[in-house]
């Protein structure tokens, strides 16, 4: 089969999304000298499509207790070593409050599958929330389409769930007594019931290869994803992959330049994951293509306790001192911060 030449790929990238799986294979191996190319090449698509703003969303992260035994994850119920905590709907409000009136136009609620949580509470909350004038996104896992329909009643904007890796062997083995078709029928009942859909995968996986990570941008491109969140994978001491090498920050800014590319339309966030790896991890994201950069307006007292990964980025700053920081980084890169809700523009895209 004919290979254009970086050049060439590039050059197309930047006139369409209409790439190959082998295209994709292609951008994705490229060795490192290259990457300013891609993320240039990105970049340019980024402004031509979702433009300069940054759209700033701060994540609640409301309770650590987890049901789940997921191989990757710090909160997973076998792991005793940790401080759980639950924050009081008091307190999520004060803090969703405070946000808001700092200045952010979105909030995601975010928990681990806390199921002493009742569904009819968080509704509840996305309601207040959503009277503040902010959009809300959530983030507590797999439910049933019952509980979903709620929370979407109640309010909710967006939804994030990530699929994790688009190969199903891969998948069961990271979260056991689960499937890959189970996943994406909640990504499915969440796209039916109007939600904007998160995803997103994990890069660096043990087990993972540049095919599977081409299929990962496949599988977002044909669920119509919405808002893709993609990370190093960094293994955890408490978890069962805790001898996995780290992933590579190289790879995470080639799969965020090329989901730019395959995907214009996307809300692609600078994840905290790829921060605590790097000391410029948010400024060379938003180089990659990213618009997003979600915060954590989290309560102090708790902040360092949502320990899904190590070294997880816990800053020590007031939010309004922490919003101002990040309102200057984000100026600094030539982009202005976003002043509307966020909302995609996937619908205005293709038509």
């Amino acid at each position: 089969m004919y290979k254009l030449s970086t050049e060439a790929l590039l050059e197309k990238a930047i006139t369409t999304p209409e790439l190959t799986h082998e295209e994709l294979v292609q951008l994705l191996s490229l060795p490192d000298e290259q990457i300013p190319q891609l993320m240039a090449a990105a970049d340019t698509v980024r402004q031509n499509t979702v433009g300069n703003a940054v759209h700033l969303r701060g994540i609640i992260e409301f309770s650590s207790y987890c049901k789940q035994h997921c191989a990757y994850c710090g909160l997973r119920a076998d792991n005793r070593e940790i401080e759980r905590y639950r924050l009081s709907s008091e307190i999520i409000l004060e803090t969703a409050q405070a946000a808001v009136d700092t200045g952010y136009h979105t909030l995601v609620l975010q928990c681990g599958e806390d199921m002493k949580i009742a569904p009819e509470t968080i509704a509840e909350l996305t309601a207040e929330i959503k009277q503040m004038g902010a959009a809300v996104t959530l983030s507590c896992g797999e439910r049933s389409y019952e509980v979903y329909q709620l929370w979407r009643k109640a309010g909710a904007d967006r939804y994030l769930i990530k699929h994790e890796t688009a190969d199903p062997a891969l998948y069961k083995s990271i979260r056991p007594g689960h499937t890959l078709y189970e996943r994406l029928q909640c990504q499915h009942w969440l796209k039916e019931l109007g939600y904007q859909l998160g995803s997103g995968c994990m890069i660096g996986l043990p087990g993972q290869t540049v095919d599977i990570l081409a299929r990962d941008l496949e599988l977002m491109k044909e669920m119509e994803v919405e808002m893709c969140g993609m990370g190093p994978f960094i293994p955890h001491a408490q978890t069962p992959l805790h001898f996995g090498n780290t992933g590579s920050i190289s790879m995470t800014l080639k799969m965020m330049a090329a989901a730019r590319i395959y995907m214009p339309w996307m809300m692609l966030p600078a994840t905290t994951a790829l921060v605590s790896l790097h000391p410029e991890g948010r400024e060379l994201a938003l180089r990659a293509g990213a618009n997003v950069i979600m915060p954590n307006v989290s309560p102090e007292t708790t902040r360092s306790l949502y320990q899904i990964y190590p070294g997880k980025l816990n800053h020590r700053d007031s939010m309004t001192d922490y919003y101002s920081k990040i309102t200057a980084l984000v100026e600094a890169e030539g982009r202005t911060v976003g002043t509307d809700l966020g909302h995609s523009i996937y619908t205005a895209y293709h038509q």
